[in-house]
């Protein structure tokens, strides 16, 4: 991933854990949740409560670096 090195800090793809689909560091929870809640009109904050084992920090760095991605595509 070059320099999106941070990736791997924020966001964990392992077949052992929810069959590799991509989740946050240290959770089950899939990082299309997030982007589910937040299209569905919810808040980061609604998802947080939903979701108490991603921190805040967790998803504002998973957030970060997809916003990295995208740019890094245009």
């Amino acid at each position: 991933m070059g320099d999106n090195e941070d990736v791997a800090q924020a966001i964990v793809r392992d077949p052992e854990i929810m069959h590799g689909t991509p989740v946050f560091r240290g959770t089950r929870v899939p990082l299309q949740t997030l982007f589910d809640y937040l299209e569905g009109g919810d808040t980061l904050e609604d998802f947080l409560e939903g979701f108490p084992t991603v921190s805040r920090a967790l998803a504002l760095e998973a957030l970060e670096e997809a916003k990295q991605l995208l740019l890094s595509r245009v």
